[in-house]
């Protein structure tokens, strides 16, 4: 079984598409005990990181004891190997899943639009400008 749950290079994946890819890993590792998950992007590791690091977080509160050393075994990929190349929105993007899931951060489903911005002053474009 192949699943492509690919986004565009240099971007974190939506919040929704982190929940899909984590509950397809989690059903399909959960569905027999010889299931196993690999991961592959063309990107650079930080992008695969978002989705070891959505995972873990996301069996944390699903796992089953069979899991244990699993968790383990990626914990220490993510740490070693995905950690020290991760950017900034990748990582804050973990933050904001991890908050889902524990529910102190709530998602507006309803879109914010942005109506006006208000300047003061006029912006100066010269070239020699500030």
């Amino acid at each position: 079984q192949v699943l492509d749950f690919g986004w565009p290079d240099l971007h974190t994946p939506a919040l929704e598409k982190i929940c899909s890819i984590c509950k397809a890993m989690d059903t399909w590792l959960n569905a027999a005990a010889h299931n196993v998950v690999v991961l592959h992007n063309k990107g650079n590791r930080g992008r695969l990181g978002v989705v070891v690091a959505a995972y873990l977080h996301y069996s944390n509160i699903s796992a089953s004891a069979n899991q244990a050393l699993d968790r383990f075994a990626m914990k220490r990929f993510y740490e070693d190997k995905v950690v020290p190349v991760g950017q900034p929105s990748q990582k804050r993007y973990i933050h904001y899943f991890s908050g889902l899931l524990s529910g102190s951060i709530k998602m507006n489903n309803k879109p914010l639009f942005l109506h006006h911005v208000i300047m003061h002053g006029i912006p100066n474009f010269e070239s020699k400008g500030g």
